[in-house]
């Protein structure tokens, strides 16, 4: 088999289902969001031509150069923000993106709002949870996720549909699932987002609905963009 995207994407969606298949789940219930971070609009073609049809992109002006001609062919995509998300960029953020999986702070979670508000368009929110307490990282602590969820929902009415995470780099992220996991289930969460190409089978595992793929469907990032 010839490595390409097409052909790395197939083998991800293959250890998705039989990730699935271990965990007794079904893997109609798992979405792979495809990492297209830094990669150029030809390669994300190629994932579309694979079938591929959920991206997910660090920053909002990549994704603004990217995008918009992708979507003019193909308006089914569906597009991820992961990366943080600056109050200043709101208004862009809500206008392309389909799913904020970093809302992270007040002050963002209260520009979302006005933003949307005043456009009507309301991308699904996603709460980023500092599962491993790191203070360099950004994310809800988890002592305090119930109460951001509350105030999220309740007060800015944000569509508020799930949790994300990025456990420390040097920690066993099965724990760091786990918890995310029991965190969405006590505050009646449907989404679950976590798990990167190193370690997606474990996070299925622990009820992932929605995995970040990127190194192992478009392989290394080029070390600089345009």
């Amino acid at each position: 088999m010839t490595d390409s995207v097409a052909s790395r994407l197939n083998e991800v969606r293959r250890t998705i289902a039989e990730s699935c298949a271990a965990a007794g789940r079904d893997s109609g219930f798992v979405t792979l969001v495809a990492v297209s971070k830094t990669h150029g609009p030809e390669a994300v073609a190629e994932a579309i031509a694979a079938g591929q049809r959920v991206f997910g992109e660090n920053r909002v002006q990549e994704a603004k150069a990217k995008f918009p001609d992708l979507r003019a062919v193909h308006p089914d995509l569906e597009l991820h923000l992961i990366g943080p998300l600056q109050t200043n960029k709101v208004k862009d953020a809500v206008a392309l993106f389909d799913v904020i999986e970093t809302v992270d702070r007040p002050k963002l979670a209260e520009a979302l709002a006005a933003e949307m508000a005043k456009t009507g368009r309301r991308p699904r929110c996603l709460i980023e949870v500092n599962t491993g307490e790191e203070p360099q990282k950004a994310g809800i602590l988890p002592a305090d996720v119930a109460a951001f969820v509350a105030v999220c929902r309740d007060v800015h009415k944000l569509p508020v549909t799930g949790l994300m995470c990025i456990p420390p780099v040097d920690e066993e992220p099965a724990m760091h699932f786990a918890l995310l996991a029991e965190m969405a289930r006590r505050n009646g969460l449907a989404e679950v987002s976590m798990g990167m190409s190193g370690d997606y089978p474990t996070a299925i595992r622990f009820g992932a609905t929605h995995v970040r793929v990127g190194t192992a469907i478009f392989g290394a990032r080029p070390s600089f963009t345009e």
